[in-house]
């Protein structure tokens, strides 16, 4: 099939606040809690929408084990209220699942095998860690050093393109504290109000005296990681956590340049949307909010995982037909400052300038917190209410991936 058969819509975009795992918001809530809160609120977006027209809810997770596992996104939709008939499937991309579930969605409605259908994400680092809670690699990955690098702690792939890509401790710094800078300036604008569903939590407060347990209830409507005390003096004094800057002998590595400060926040969250084809769109009376456009994946080594941008962004641009300074709304996971710069002076040295101006707007994940397979989901929302919110015909959500990868999609205002 040399093209597609229509064209995907989606109708309704929206996340919840994103919450520091282990301490923070969603510390005591379950991931399938989150998601079916997220789904029902994308689905209140679409009144005029027949339910029973939706084929399957794809949703990213990027540990679908013990809180999200059982494929949680079944459990979502039932959970949610769907009819029967509304199938679900889990899907894992590491940091890309959220946006490879929009995806996945889209092109099932572009090639004509469905006509409305479900793409979501979520994670709760608090619940589910880095890694799993079982894992257990391969002896084959260590009998050759080219498979190493899928071993490696994120942290260190992002000290080896630090070093690889000349990046300093100081620019990192201050791309971090300039992420604080802009999420903290779109709260207080209200720019995340139009992408943003409250979450309700329930907490359970035990009297251990009496036995007793009390109930309390709050509300969340604003992203927990941005702090106002960030400064260029707090982050310098930051110690390295993934790689010591000297070896045993005292000779200076190289190395040594990535810290808390200028690290993506391990977080809870989730996002949902609502992927609709023309036809449906007419039949039940929907206003289509973005044109889902492209996608690429591209593989990169897996040491220098952070790079994968690199690549996947020249051929999303192609595949739209588009150049980089068509983009009005970049969305790039900032996983850490080291990656993230590297691949926006990479790509400035091959010609495709993105504005900086237009990357990340309202800060990223060193600031906002990375949902790991919830990002891909909430970050298209974004895009698609910031997009909207300006007037930007065309936005992009794009991001490194573990185990050497990058993804990168773009989408069109209507």
């Amino acid at each position: 099939m040399a093209k597609q058969v229509q064209e995907a819509y989606i109708c309704a975009a929206t996340r919840l606040p994103i919450g520091k795992s282990g301490r923070g918001y969603y510390k005591n809530t379950r991931p399938d809690e989150m998601l079916v809160r997220a789904m029902q609120a994308a689905l209140a977006q679409v009144p005029g929408l027949d339910p029973a027209a939706i084929e399957d809810a794809i949703v990213g997770c990027s540990f679908p084990e013990g809180e999200q596992g059982m494929n949680i996104a079944r459990v979502g939709a039932v959970l949610a209220g769907l009819p029967n008939s509304v199938g679900g499937v889990t899907v894992n991309r590491y940091c890309a699942s959220g946006i490879t579930a929009l995806q996945m969605a889209a092109d099932r409605i572009r090639v004509g095998e469905a006509e409305v259908m479900i793409a979501a994400g979520v994670e709760s680092m608090s619940m589910v860690p880095m890694g799993g809670n079982k894992p257990s690699l391969s002896p084959a990955i260590f009998e050759r050093d080219a498979n190493i690098g899928i071993a490696y702690g994120m942290g260190l792939t992002a000290e080896k393109v630090a070093q690889q890509w000349k990046v300093s401790r100081e620019d990192q710094d201050a791309f971090a504290l300039e992420s604080h800078r802009r999420a903290l300036a779109a709260i207080e604008a209200g720019h995340f109000k139009a992408e943003m569903t409250p979450f309700e939590i329930l907490e359970r407060i035990p009297d251990l005296a009496t036995g007793e347990i009390t109930l309390k209830k709050r509300t969340v409507d604003i992203d927990e990681g941005p702090r106002k005390d960030t400064s260029l003096e707090g982050l310098a004094k930051l110690k390295p956590v993934f790689a010591a800057p000297k070896d045993p002998t005292g000779k200076a590595t190289g190395m040594g340049s990535v810290t808390a400060g200028n690290s993506s926040q391990t977080s809870d969250g989730a996002g949902a949307l609502i992927v609709a084809s023309e036809a449906a769109v007419k039949r039940f009376g929907l206003t289509p909010l973005a044109r889902f456009v492209s996608f690429t994946v591209r593989g990169v080594p897996p040491e220098i995982m952070g790079i994968g941008p690199i690549e996947a962004i020249p051929a999303a641009l192609k595949l739209a037909g588009i150049s980089a300074a068509d983009l009005d709304w970049v969305e790039l996971n900032e996983a850490f400052a080291a990656q993230s710069l590297a691949v926006l002076n990479d790509l400035d040295s091959k010609g495709i300038v993105l504005d900086r101006a237009k990357v990340n707007p309202n800060g990223g994940a060193i600031a906002l917190g990375h949902p790991l397979g919830a990002t891909g989901a909430i970050r298209a929302a974004s895009v698609i209410h910031g997009l909207r919110r300006t007037g930007g015909k065309y936005g992009m959500v794009t991001m490194c991936v573990g185990a050497g990868q990058g993804a990168a999609g773009i989408l069109e205002r209507l």
